[in-house]
């Protein structure tokens, strides 16, 4: 049997090859597409918030008190919730406020919250913020 016979009656024939290219060019312009309107979709379609939020410095008032001066900077319009916590000198956390900042037009808030500790406490500190 020939080549040219073989290669018919295998299926190796130029039509078979030119069907296998156009299908491999539409699956790659199909994900070409998908991609794109992924892309379209969550960069440009989903809104941009942002959320920087940083410790300012911290005050032990008492053997059961502590202030934590916060600084959040959030796109305004947006409510941001703050985990805060208060160790001891053997990094335990004696003491816990979760801190909720409703939305506000400003893009740069300063806040000092006071929370209580049940042991004394070396160091306040943000543990996370998130938007609300």
């Amino acid at each position: 049997m020939s080549a040219s016979g073989l290669d018919a009656r295998y299926g190796r024939t130029p039509e078979r090859r030119r069907r296998g290219r156009v299908l491999a060019v539409a699956a790659i312009v199909v994900g070409a597409v998908l991609l794109a309107a992924w892309a379209v979709w969550t960069g440009l379609l989903s809104p941009q918030a942002s959320l920087e939020a940083n410790a300012g410095g911290d005050r032990i008032l008492s053997d059961h008190e502590v202030e934590l001066r916060l600084e959040v900077t959030a796109t305004p319009g947006n409510a941001v919730v703050c985990a805060l916590a208060a160790q001891s000198e053997k990094h335990a956390v004696v003491g816990w406020k979760v801190v909720r900042l409703e939305p506000s037009e400003e893009y740069h808030r300063v806040v000092v919250e006071r929370f209580l500790t049940s042991e004394p406490a070396v160091v306040a500190l943000i543990d996370e913020c998130r938007l609300a």
